[in-house]
């Protein structure tokens, strides 16, 4: 008998602007680092809230890494995406809630202000990631 590994199909990317944060939020609830990772463009940005600005896939990853590591799902709810050629503006109401893994509830919520960019391969990925706002 034969054992067979599942393999998750690869999540999707953004082919349209109003899709990032729909797409961004499906890959941070399968708390895989690589699958929000892909969601950034070579150069982007991470601005946490506190103001630090994370430039490099290893500190966007860094940064990120404390949200995944709270596992719980994140909601998202566009406010307004504003597209103009290639480039678009995104404000999202964002929520995380939930039990964290120590047991302790968890809330935390904000408004990202965030710009994408459409790639040469068509998909949109993050410029500048601001949960912030």
């Amino acid at each position: 008998m034969s054992s067979k590994k599942s393999v998750a199909a690869p999540l999707p990317l953004a082919r349209e602007a109003v899709d990032v944060p729909a797409v961004f939020a499906e890959r941070f609830n399968s708390g895989q680092p690589h699958a929000v990772a892909e969601m950034y463009e070579a150069g982007a940005v991470f601005v946490s809230p506190d103001g630090t600005v994370a430039d490099s896939p290893e500190s966007i990853a860094r940064a990120n890494a404390s949200f995944l590591a709270l596992g719980l799902p994140i909601t998202v709810r566009p406010r307004q995406v504003y597209a103009a050629g290639d480039t678009a503006l995104l404000i999202v109401d964002w929520v995380i809630d939930g039990t964290a893994p120590d047991g302790r509830p968890t809330h935390i919520e904000g408004t990202a202000t965030d710009v994408a960019r459409r790639g040469t391969d068509g998909v949109w990925r993050y410029v500048i990631d601001r949960p912030a706002g």
